[in-house]
């Protein structure tokens, strides 16, 4: 059997992860390493962007070598990335001038609530499909400029480059500065009507067009290795967006497919074809990918925290050592209902409320409140949060869906899936590979490289598991409506 194969880079929000695929698709090798997250001022997060590459560069190393593959043997590579989480850096030199600034950062609440009294959300909403909030790169750059000692005056000169994690990585790999429709339209900055940087938010956000990256499909072939791991002269064929990629990878590539990815947060794709649609419910447009890896639209609903809430769980509070060992703290519980509500708005409300100035809150705290009764309450905020992200699709798109198919590494607790399942009060189908992030940036890069098309990909994708509902309807009342006060409780909070 031939040897040829595929990497897969996977820079996510807490963690990096390389895979190796083989020719039939199956995962041979595989490398996951965490990183420093860093929380300057409350409600700001950064990561250092020079160890996520350093990260990286040892992650292609270890996954090679337990492959057993020749460099010669790689096709190609592609990557999927933490969005909106944004690089500035010096063209000379290479080095960044600022920390990341992740998508989680809430630092330009201020700026954004100033651009909607200023009336221009209506004008953002149409060119971009977003709506103002912290959480796009655009007010990310406006920030570094303004705050950085003279990075405002290197803009101007044509010395600065921006990027989100997609392009970092592909200048560190190869010395271009590109990235994807699907990372472009996560920025505030570009068209994704027109499909092109747009020059009135670029003037809004006193961003220079010289700072910006090429943009390409997310199937291309945006440059070849330099020296690194072994691995020069490999195409990086395509860069995608970790959602996008997901959607991708589950091969929910025609209009009205969808897709939930739960990892650090919680994101519902519903692919819309060539129609580009503006919710009504407080859902987002953004451009994901067809049957070919070409751009297409897709309606999304972000929640900013998911598997975040359990890794605080284990890391600030040490409530278990590992995130699995979740699952078995809920064992001393009965299934009694539970006043008990856990809103874990660390970085505010995504969709459908979009708060910037929520935070999070336990509230029913009594006497016998235990570390498993916050972890099973925690546990439910991701499942309650993904309930109204449905909500929203289904009165935006007119459809009801029949099922929501799942996948990402929180889907792994069998708790959280069948609570799902509960609250929607419809089946839940697990993808049988839960890391389709990295599938589907996988199987645009095969597909560019020419091992794969869309049929030998169908026949790559593992069966996976089904929850039916089970939760009576007065139980299901009960969980929303103290989910639904205790949301209203925490908006507005940071104010």
């Amino acid at each position: 059997m031939s040897n040829e194969c595929i990497i897969a880079i996977d820079q996510g929000t807490t963690g990096s992860r390389v895979f190796i695929f083989d020719r039939g698709g199956q995962v041979i090798a595989g490398e996951y390493a965490e990183f420093t997250q860093h929380f300057p001022k409350p409600a700001w997060v950064e990561h250092d962007p020079e160890e996520i590459w350093s990260g990286v560069e040892t992650l292609l190393k270890k996954a090679l070598q337990k492959s057993e593959r020749n460099p010669s043997d790689v096709r190609g590579i592609g990557i999927t990335n933490q969005r909106e989480t944004v690089v500035v850096w010096d063209k000379e030199t290479g080095t960044p001038i600022h920390n990341a600034i992740v998508w989680q950062c809430r630092r330009t609440s201020t700026q954004c609530e100033k651009l909607k009294e200023e009336g221009h959300e209506p004008m953002i909403r149409k060119k971009t499909g977003l709506v103002i909030d912290a959480y796009f790169s655009g007010t990310k750059v406006a920030w570094i400029l303004e705050n950085v000692d003279g990075a405002k005056e290197k803009a101007k000169q044509g010395r600065l480059a921006m990027g989100t994690i997609d392009s970092w990585l592909l200048f560190r790999l190869t010395g271009e500065h590109s990235t994807d429709y699907t990372n472009a339209s996560r920025t505030l900055l570009y068209n994704i009507e027109k499909r092109e940087w747009d020059e009135d938010l670029l003037n809004l956000l006193g961003i220079p067009t010289s700072m910006l990256p090429e943009v390409h499909p997310s199937r291309f072939c945006f440059g070849k290795i330099r020296d690194i791991a072994g691995l020069k002269g490999v195409p990086v064929l395509a860069m995608i967006g970790d959602q996008q990629a997901a959607l991708f990878g589950q091969l929910r590539v025609h209009p009205g497919e969808a897709k939930n990815t739960y990892g650090t947060g919680c994101f519902l794709l519903f692919n819309t074809g060539d129609q580009f649609l503006i919710s009504d419910s407080g859902l987002l447009t953004t451009l994901a990918c067809n049957a070919e890896g070409g751009p297409a639209y897709a309606l999304e609903g972000a929640v900013f925290i998911a598997g975040a809430v359990i890794q605080w769980l284990r890391d600030s509070m040490k409530f278990f050592a590992k995130a699995s060992d979740s699952e078995d703290l809920l064992k001393e519980l009965d299934d009694s209902p539970d006043e008990l509500v856990f809103v874990p708005a660390f970085a505010g409300l995504g969709a459908p409320h979009w708060d910037m100035n929520a935070r999070g809150a336990i509230l029913g705290l009594s006497r016998d409140t235990s570390p498993a009764r916050i972890t099973r309450a925690a546990l439910k905020s991701i499942a309650l949060q993904s309930y109204e992200l449905v909500q929203a699709m289904e009165n935006d798109t007119k459809e009801r869906m029949n099922l929501l198919r799942i996948d990402g590494g929180a889907t792994s607790n069998t708790f959280l899936a069948q609570y799902q399942a509960d609250i929607l009060n419809k089946p839940v189908e697990r993808s049988g590979n839960v890391d389709a992030t990295a599938l589907g940036s996988a199987y645009l890069a095969g597909m560019e490289a020419g091992l794969w098309d869309l049929k030998t990909l169908e026949t790559f994708q593992s069966d996976g598991s089904r929850f039916e509902p089970s939760m009576d309807s007065q139980r299901r009342e009960h969980e929303l409506r103290y989910w639904k006060r205790a949301i209203e409780k925490v908006k507005g909070w940071a104010e």
